[in-house]
Formats: C-alpha cells, structure tokens, sequence
C-alpha cells in the first residue's frame, strides 16, 4: 500500500501545485502573492518580458484557466464534499497514521530547512486526511470478511511499519585541534556546509557540504559507528561538539530524526480493510461516485 500510497500523494501534490496560481485575486488590487514562493506580482504590468515582448498577467491567467481550470476547479468540489461527508460520518484519520505517511514522504526528500519542513508538512497532513477519508467513504458499504483483513495484516503489515531514520552531515577532521577550530566558527555563525567543504577529510562528503545524501535507518551498516548514539543526544537542525569516531573526528549536523512507528493490528484493521473493499470493487480513490450527495452547480455542468 505505502507505494501506491505515495503516487497517489505525488500526482495530487503536482496538481496543486501547478493549479494554485489559478485562484489568485483579480480585484482592483495590484498585487497578488504566490503562496508557493511568496513572490508578490503586479498584475497590470507584465510577468516576463523576452526583448520587446511582453506575456501580461491576464494572458498568462487565461492559459492557466484553460490548461488546468476545470481540473482544479474539480478537486476543489471533491475536497469540499470529502471534508462535509466526513464530518456528517465522524471518518477521522488516527494520528499515528498521518505521522507515519509524513515520515515516508519525508524521508524522500533532500534537505529542507526548518520553515519548509513545516510548511511541506502542512501541505502533506491535508493531502493525507483527504486521501484516507475518501477510501473510508468509498469503501463504507462494502463488505469485508475480517479472515481476510486478518490474513492480509499477518503477511503485509510489516510494510506499514517505519524504521527510526535519520538525516545528517558530518564534518570529519584529523584531530582535536582542528575539530574545535571548526566548532568555533560555526558558534561564530559559520555556515556548516562551507566549513565542510574547507575541513572535512571526508572526500565522499565534503562536496556536498557534509551531506550523506539521504536518510539512514539507525541500523543501517551504513551509517557509521556512534552516530545514532550521538543523535539521540541532539535537538534536530543543530550541531554537535566534536567527537571521537574510528576515523577521525567529527561534527554532527542533524537534519531530520524521524523516530520508529509501528501499529496493531488493531490500528491497522480499519485501514486495510478500506484498501480491500475499494480493490475487490475495483474502485479507485475519486470522489466522483459521492457527488449524487449533494446538489452541484459548477461552471462545467454537462
């Protein structure tokens, strides 16, 4: 489930993100602000201009509107009915749940500072709620015999479980001295990634800043000895003092640390069950089958 899970997450978010310009104000106001960047643009002058000629504001719109307008106004409407028929059903999405598909998606991510971690984490919370409370709509009047979530839990349910990952960069010196020379300049207000470059004897690192490249299990064979140990002391988006290591000595940068997450069968029953109903009803996750709920008048009425 976690992989089909995840293109589900993906296509949704793409969609967004591209359709977000869509919705901004035309109002006799001049400025308008992308939520994605927080660029702030004029819309009674141009948005590029190539030599002398000009793309404006209402071009770009109309294109956008044509390109992507029905489908994003579509979403918004499957969105709206989602979150009604939930509220009316109580269908909430246990927390442990979320946590654990932000920490997937999370952990497939490059380095995010801490305000885009916190905002692509919004981002995701809702995309999350909105995808499980749909499968639970959707699957709410088709039968499931619980042998067969039983069977499914007993050989899958594993799969759903998240290793304690961590994501970091190091900062790997010849000596003592050195190590607390670099310790220095980062309280100094130094940048890590920099000092990395100057410092570190680590080559495979060094270039990237100190960055391992991705996330590691804590038991992973991988990730080199001590350093798990020295993360469980840290504060994510900080710094170590220099330590000890079987290569040298080091400065630990911690970037993430997404702890262990594992369910019951219990916690997973509701869930599985939901995925079965919609795949022995050869269901996908679209809202469309939950529109005769509700009276809808929409721009695209056929």
């Amino acid at each position: 489930m976690s992989r089909k899970f995840l293109l589900s997450i993906i296509a949704v978010l793409l969609i967004t993100n591209i359709a977000t310009l869509l919705f901004w104000s035309t109002s006799k106001s001049k400025l308008v602000e992308d939520d994605e960047t927080d660029v702030q643009i004029d819309t009674k002058k141009p948005v590029a201009t190539i030599n002398n000629t000009e793309i404006t504001y209402k071009a770009w719109m109309g294109k956008l509107r044509e390109n992507y307008g029905k489908k994003q106004l579509k979403t918004m409407i499957d969105r709206t009915i989602v979150e009604k028929l939930a509220e009316e059903k109580n269908i909430t999405v246990d927390e442990k749940i979320i946590e654990r598909e932000i920490a997937l998606l999370t952990s497939a991510q490059g380095v995010m500072t801490q305000e885009e971690t916190e905002k692509m984490e919004k981002k995701w919370r809702n995309e999350i709620k909105y995808r499980y409370q749909l499968e639970a709509l959707l699957a709410e009047d088709i039968s499931v015999p619980e042998n067969e979530i039983r069977a499914y839990y007993d050989t899958y349910g594993q799969q759903y479980d998240f290793t304690e990952s961590l994501q970091f960069s190091h900062i790997l010196v010849n000596d003592m001295e050195t190590a607390e020379k670099v310790k220095e300049e980062l309280d100094n207000g130094a940048s890590f990634s920099l000092l990395a470059k100057e410092y570190s004897i680590d080559e495979d690192t060094k270039n990237a800043g100190g960055y391992f490249g991705g996330y590691y299990t804590t038991n992973s064979q991988f990730l080199p000895n001590g350093y798990d140990e020295k993360a469980a002391e840290m504060e994510e988006y900080s710094y170590s003092d220099p330590f000890l290591t079987d290569q040298g000595y080091a400065i630990l940068y911690l970037h993430r640390s997404m702890p262990e997450i594992t369910f019951s069968y219990e916690e997973l029953k509701p869930y599985i069950r939901n995925e079965l109903a919609l795949e022995s009803a050869e269901l996908t996750l679209q809202a469309d089958p939950l529109w005769d709920t509700f009276e809808i008048d929409w721009l695209y009425n056929e």
